[in-house]
């Protein structure tokens, strides 16, 4: 045991810590006797009330015991704990990762964002960071109500707003309470996200896939069904690109007028390169949409930021929910994000990544011209942060996405997102968080793939 008598920790600590790493590691075994505290103290030349002082807290959580007149020894009950590896990510690693959910996190305004929460703290009352109001900051609640009227134009009541932590906190929320409501089935689209099931199923709901064309969801086949909620992408279907046409939209709402509930997903609207953004469905109809978005693709996934618009009769029971689940999202990120919008600073960040996107989908689409020619774009638009990608109908695309891993590219095949397995294979390729060369660099690598696999199946 060594003793570093001019640093930061007192004596006693390091005595405590040297001896509890030694007990866990296995050098000091359960039952193993130690010296006494005189006799310590003279070896390490230091005061007999430090090492007393150290044995006493170690006994206090377990690690030793000691009785009057009995020696210190390491506690019988004591195990040391196994070797283990270093922590991993579940996550794997690609050089080129083209992940259609990823927004660019190298240009993520880490200084403007510091801006903000530097003045989020220095300007906040203090009792902000005590335990607030379950649906969020109210100033946020207010900024944020503000941005959808104008952006995506909803109809945005600051009281039926809930701060939640991501998307996928709000739509489980929802999901849960649905359930507690007595409903058993959702409706989402075919294909669609594939969390969206994950996130439903968790819940114990039942899905019903209603498929999509070229007009977004198909609404007359959800109309034959008997399910009494539906969730969408009406503004930019994942992974189609479809945007809800307006006799679709007329009639989504005509079917939610029967008590029945729509759940719309607005991830990246504001992504729109060829026109401007169709409005959000929620303005239409407040009572009867529960509008869910985020900051994962306005900025970063790794904030878990998101917010929900609530028709009236779900807001107590969503709110009530929050609050048991976690008694309100952390409060540092939702007052930076409140200076962050009332300095306008989401929306001059939007207008840059906008123009740089789009860039980058036309590096893709020319790069996939170049290098992977049998693949047919199935653009319904220039929008949003990916571009499905059809595929020969002979392909075998499990064999491409690992072929494709295999030379360091990262990619989702379509059938993820199907809910019934047919039609033909296909990718869904992000672009968002790659930068034009590495794009170049990443489809030239899928098409030497896609070589491969033709070659092995033939």
């Amino acid at each position: 045991m060594e003793l570093d008598r001019h640093g930061e920790l007192p004596l006693h600590e390091q005595i405590e810590r040297s001896l509890r790493e030694q007990i866990r590691s296995g050098r000091l075994s359960a039952d193993t006797r130690l010296p006494s505290t005189r006799g310590l103290a003279e070896e390490l030349g230091i005061s007999r009330g430090v090492v007393t002082e150290a044995y006493g807290q170690l006994a206090a959580e377990g690690y030793l015991t000691s009785s009057q007149g009995a020696p210190v020894r390491v506690a019988k009950t004591v195990r040391a704990a196994s070797e283990r590896p270093p922590a991993r990510s579940l996550l794997e690693s690609f050089s080129y990762n083209f992940h259609p959910g990823l927004p660019d996190l190298l240009d993520f305004p880490r200084e403007i964002w510091l801006r903000s929460l530097r003045a989020a703290l220095r300007d906040s009352p203090l009792d902000s960071l005590g335990y607030g109001d379950p649906r969020g900051l109210p100033d946020l609640r207010e900024a944020l109500a503000g941005y959808l009227g104008r952006v995506r134009g909803a109809d945005a009541d600051p009281e039926h707003m809930l701060v939640c932590t991501g998307f996928t906190q709000g739509l489980s929320l929802l999901c849960r309470a649905l359930r507690g409501r007595g409903v058993e089935q959702i409706a989402l689209e075919d294909p669609g996200w594939h969390p969206h099931r994950l996130i439903v199923e968790q819940a114990g709901l039942e899905v019903v896939p209603i498929p999509v064309d070229k007009s977004g969801l198909r609404v007359e086949e959800l109309a034959a069904t008997d399910v009494a909620a539906v969730l969408l992408t009406p503004a930019h279907q994942f992974p189609t690109g479809a945007v809800l046409a307006p006799e679709r939209r007329a009639a989504l709402i005509e079917w939610a007028e029967e008590e029945r509930l729509i759940i719309e997903d607005d991830y990246d609207s504001e992504y729109r390169f060829d026109r401007v953004a169709v409005g959000a469905l929620q303005g239409l109809a407040p009572e009867q949409i529960v509008y869910i978005g985020s900051a994962s693709k306005r900025l970063a996934p790794g904030m878990r930021l998101g917010w929900m618009l609530l028709p009236s009769w779900l807001t107590w029971e969503l709110t009530a929910a929050k609050t048991i689940e976690d008694c309100g999202s952390e409060v540092v990120g939702q007052l930076a994000l409140c200076d962050f919008l009332t300095r306008g600073e989401l929306d001059r960040h939007v207008r840059r990544m906008r123009l740089r996107y789009q860039r980058r989908r036309e590096t893709l689409l020319e790069a996939l011209a170049r290098w992977l020619p049998q693949g047919r774009v199935s653009s319904l638009g220039a929008a949003g942060l990916f571009e499905l990608v059809l595929l020969p109908d002979e392909t075998d695309e499990p064999a491409l996405v690992r072929a494709a891993a295999g030379r360091g590219v990262g990619i989702e095949g379509l059938a993820l997102h199907r809910f019934i397995p047919s039609g033909s294979p296909g990718l869904v390729l992000g672009y968002g968080n790659l930068s034009e060369p590495a794009i170049e660099q990443g489809v030239r690598l899928l098409g030497e793939a896609f070589a491969q696999v033709r070659r092995q199946g033939a």
